[in-house]
């Protein structure tokens, strides 16, 4: 039976008892007296009690205790007592027992609304999903379910339909919006060779796509798992909430013994005020709140982060966040746009382009492709090779024209000659922030090609709001150090760490751990082991698989001002979950001494009814604090309001 409905029937069953109390001074009481209170509460605790009494059975057995464990005791004794106080003509508080149970099940309901609607972004993702997909089969254009959709069928889109599965258009163009899953609001132009995501709206144009991932491997699905994984996740705080849930509960009964045998034995009370003063005490100091703070909190933040298109994987990630002060930065394709371009040529444009692309045209390397680009754009033909050859760490060589011809980087400048005005241009060149190719003939370089992967529009503004933030900003690059400090220099990065290999980048990630906590943003196969040796690990949504899995924290939309957001999102996080924890331990500590009787002289006291309704608004007032989180803000600078 769900929450929802035990909470409604314990409600109804106990809400005569309660129009009795109120009635009371007016003469009228529930018919049938004390033997209806009998029934009504009998029901009470067999259905709407029954599992709190299952579990706290479960950890006796187990030599355990838990929050159940007090909600058992509390309304068992008040029960029994009552039935033991309605056979000997004594006062009986059935009621207390009947809304104990109605109170704690009203915390419960609120915290399982509160789960629904955290998690009601990532459903209606996928309830948007598309139901269908035009596929071409055998030539022809044939509509079937999405679950028919394998890797490699060509689909159709038309204008206003959903783009069914991820994969990379082959003819057409359009516009797309991607709001959904990228939370980015104006619609993508989309080309031949571009992605296209799954459950995105196509607005536009007609064209045709491959399928890559279907099925569970789509963004959409994996967006969805992430989430969903991230709030089942503890943060390691939460092991402390459990400690302090086991001893809290022994001491909570001993509290409540000492309660009774001192207003019993030492003080003369009669033994149903005692009682009602003992059951008080373990009713009030239920520590449900303490249960509620940390996982109510880390809903609410991912599921608020995955609605910005910043997917926080667990809770560990979010107190690492909070004691991070340096963040390190791959360059190509994290703080730059990843897409090399040429942009000057020194020397015989003709002559060098044909030589360069010659030699590079088998290659896949990024710089390389920025070379066939622009022969292709001035319609150079590449030049004839023979003997191709690599220059390991320096770059390729080959027979052009019974010349020995070679492409590469400044290493060359070790075995070959260069000019000195050609070398003063090459200086110039690295300076702002571009990137030397050396193209030679016969041991003599007689061109240089440069290529420059310029910053991302936002990397800039990125990067100050976390200098104001006060943290330590690094790059760690391959590039040679004059290119990474010039492109360090534009965006305001504090610190250049160059000529890194792929391998190392680890390393220097654990040396910088040294000084403080460490995060590291980046997207390619080799940013991985960085990523995953940093305290926290950020990866960008466009990124390679292994880097996105590497990763404690993905953003979807490759914008790097997003990295200011997650951590400031993360860190809100965590300390909404501190505060959720003092607020549940104030509750407990402050109602404990009024429960057990302290200032019963100036007349003030707590029923067992009443400590149960202040135990139900502790949770509430958790919950509560968790749902604003859900509420906040996040203005472009990254600041959450």
């Amino acid at each position: 039976m769900t929450i929802t409905k035990r909470f409604w029937i314990s409600l109804i069953f106990s809400f005569p008892m309660l129009l009795g109390m109120v009635m009371m001074p007016f003469g009228w009481m529930v018919p049938g007296g004390a033997w209806t209170q009998l029934i009504l509460t009998t029901i009470v605790m067999a259905v709407s009690a029954r599992p709190f009494l299952q579990s706290a059975w479960a950890s006796f057995q187990k030599h355990h205790s838990n929050m159940d464990t007090l909600v058992a005791i509390g309304t068992a004794t008040a029960y029994f007592y009552s039935v033991y106080a309605m056979f000997t003509n004594q006062a009986v508080f059935f009621e207390s027992a009947a809304f104990v149970v109605t109170f704690v099940l009203l915390g419960q309901v609120f915290e399982e609304r509160m789960r629904n609607n955290a998690s009601n972004a990532i459903e209606k993702l996928v309830d948007l999903q598309a139901k269908e997909a035009e596929v071409l089969r055998d030539g022809q254009l044939v509509k079937i379910p999405l679950s028919d959709v394998v890797a490699g069928d060509i689909i159709k889109v038309k204008p206003g339909q959903k783009v069914a599965v991820d994969g990379v258009i082959t003819d057409g163009n359009s516009t797309v919006d991607e709001s959904m899953v990228t939370g980015e609001s104006m619609p993508v132009d989309k080309v031949v060779g571009d992605k296209v995501i799954g459950s995105t709206i196509n607005n536009t144009g007609t064209f045709m796509f491959r399928a890559e991932k279907v099925g569970n491997e789509t963004m959409l699905s994996q967006i969805v798992e992430l989430v969903k994984k991230a709030q089942n996740s503890h943060a390691p705080i939460q092991k402390l909430t459990d400690k302090i849930s086991e001893i809290f509960v022994p001491i909570v009964l001993i509290l409540s013994i000492t309660t009774f045998l001192v207003w019993y034995v030492f003080l003369g009370a009669t033994l149903a005020n005692a009682l009602i003063f003992a059951v008080s005490v373990v009713v009030i100091a239920c520590p449900c709140a303490l249960g509620l703070a940390t996982p109510t909190a880390l809903m609410v933040g991912t599921g608020r982060g995955a609605k910005m298109g910043i997917l926080i994987k667990n809770g560990e990630v979010l107190e690492e966040v909070s004691d991070v002060k340096t963040v390190v930065f791959d360059k190509t394709g994290t703080i730059t746009n990843g897409k090399p371009e040429v942009t000057d040529i020194i020397g015989d444009e003709q002559q060098i382009l044909a030589i360069a692309a010659g030699l590079e045209e088998s290659s896949e390397h990024p710089l390389a492709t920025a070379i066939l680009d622009r022969a292709k754009e001035l319609k150079i033909t590449p030049a004839t090779t023979n003997n191709f050859q690599a220059i390991e760490g320096k770059g390729v060589q080959a027979i052009v024209d019974n010349h020995e011809a070679f492409v590469g980087n400044d290493k060359l400048l070790a075995d070959v000659k260069i000019t000195k005005a050609m070398e003063q241009q090459m200086i110039q060149l690295q300076n702002a922030a571009k990137t030397v190719v050396f193209v030679g003939m016969n041991q003599k370089i007689i061109g240089l090609i440069a290529i420059q992967d310029a910053p991302k529009e936002t990397s800039k503004a990125a990067i100050a709001t976390l200098r104001a933030r006060g943290l330590r900003t690094v790059m760690l690059t391959g590039d040679n150090i004059r290119v990474a400090q010039a492109i360090a220099k534009q965006v305001g990065i504090d610190e250049v760490i160059a000529d890194v290999l792929p391998g190392d980048k680890a390393d220097h990630v654990q040396a910088l751990q040294k000084e403080s906590k460490v995060a590291f943003v980046g997207d390619g196969i080799n940013d991985a082991p960085a990523l995953t040796m940093a305290d926290v690990g950020i990866a960008m949504g466009s990124g390679t698989d292994i880097a996105i899995e590497s990763g404690g924290i993905v953003l979807v939309k490759n914008d790097l001002r997003d990295v200011a957001k997650a951590l400031e999102l993360s860190k809100k996080t965590f300390n909404r979950i501190k505060l959720n924890l003092f607020w549940a331990f104030i509750y407990n500590v402050l109602g404990i001494p009024v429960a057990a009787g302290l200032f019963f002289t100036i007349g003030l006291t707590l029923s067992p009814e009443l400590a149960g309704l202040a135990m139900a608004f502790s949770s509430l007032s958790v919950v509560t604090s968790s749902v604003l989180l859900n509420k906040a803000k996040i203005s472009t600078d990254g600041k959450i309001a």
